[in-house]
């Protein structure tokens, strides 16, 4: 079982022709559903409101596979996030959310939970952020934590106010991924894998950046390693980042190296293994950029996708070098 904590939102996402569409979304809800679709057994704890849009919410993370747990359904508007897109597919972010978490506080995990995920809006926004931060610290030691802090400058104020928490939570963390937007809006005019060594030194035993069309750079304990995108046609970059987060985790999953006793491996893997980690999140990323919004594959998809690209005469893994998804 994996647990995630987290915001579900639903995207409005407005092309740059001015057409609106609605999708669900959230990045913490993004990754549970990634995961629930590529065949993990996963919980979602996450607030919704009693409107239409919820009852949206709820039915793609049924359909996905994902388990609601804690007290979902209050009287609040369920969370929105308009995104626009440009003509290269990016997407920028306007929002109306509420965070907290109804009911008694959770008490620890789900039975069996092999990894805690958390980050973004659910980390940093109060009043939930605080039972966040109170479970992300009673994890710690009882499974694997991971975190993507996934920054949303519009709602975490100063980036000095929102670094001291930041890196409080990479501190609690096992495996940390961040896009190259986030350091870079953290620690302005700093090397993006620099501020990645020291996020490493402060405990995680994997640090990865995501840096768009360019790839993925990983940190670990032996060293650096960077791998190329996918390169793909691109639709739009909803959700790509999450998409990546889920690729990873299944990564990690499949490997062994989730859960407290497999703590020791995960803190001593290195670069060889770390970057057949990051190929597979990036192909995870790549096809979910292939369709409008936060649409990551299912485990069938992706088989079918990695076969097409073996049949076309490129290499599924290693990957090789050129344009590709944004993550």
């Amino acid at each position: 079982m994996i647990t995630v904590v987290g915001e579900a939102v639903m995207d409005l996402v407005r092309s740059v022709h001015g057409a609106t569409t609605a999708h669900p979304g959230g990045s913490p809800a993004n990754v549970a559903v990634g995961l629930g679709r590529l065949g993990h057994p996963v919980a979602l704890l996450t607030r919704l409101g009693q409107d239409a849009h919820g009852a949206q919410l709820a039915a793609h993370l049924a359909g996905s596979g994902v388990a609601l747990v804690g007290g979902v359904v209050d009287d609040h508007p369920t969370s929105t996030a308009i995104a626009h897109t440009d003509v290269s597919g990016g997407a920028t972010y306007e929002f109306a959310i509420t965070w907290h978490l109804d009911g008694p506080e959770p008490d620890g995990l789900p039975a069996r939970s092999a990894c805690l995920h958390t980050g973004s809006i659910a980390a940093t926004l109060e009043p939930g952020a605080g039972t966040v931060r109170r479970l992300m610290e009673r994890a710690r030691g009882r499974c694997t934590v991971s975190y993507d802090p996934n920054c949303r400058p519009s709602l975490m104020g100063h980036p000095e106010e929102a670094r001291a928490r930041i890196e409080s939570l990479v501190a609690s963390a096992d495996v940390v991924k961040a896009s190259d937007e986030d350091l870079a809006w953290l620690h302005p005019g700093r090397d993006v894998v620099d501020v990645a060594r020291e996020w490493l030194a402060l405990g995680p035993a994997v640090v990865v950046v995501t840096r768009g069309g360019t790839g993925s750079v990983g940190l670990c304990r032996e060293g650096a390693v960077a791998r190329p995108a996918v390169p793909v046609e691109v639709t739009d970059t909803v959700g790509a980042g999450d998409a990546f987060m889920a690729g990873l985790l299944d990564a990690l999953y499949r490997r062994g190296l989730l859960g407290v006793d497999h703590a020791d491996r995960l803190h001593g893997i290195d670069t060889r293994a770390l970057g057949e980690l990051l190929d597979e999140a990036s192909l995870v990323s790549a096809v979910t950029c292939t369709r409008p919004g936060a649409n990551p594959p299912t485990a069938e998809e992706l088989a079918a996708f990695r076969e097409g690209r073996g049949r076309a005469g490129q290499e599924s893994l290693p990957l090789a070098e050129g344009g590709g998804a944004v993550m």
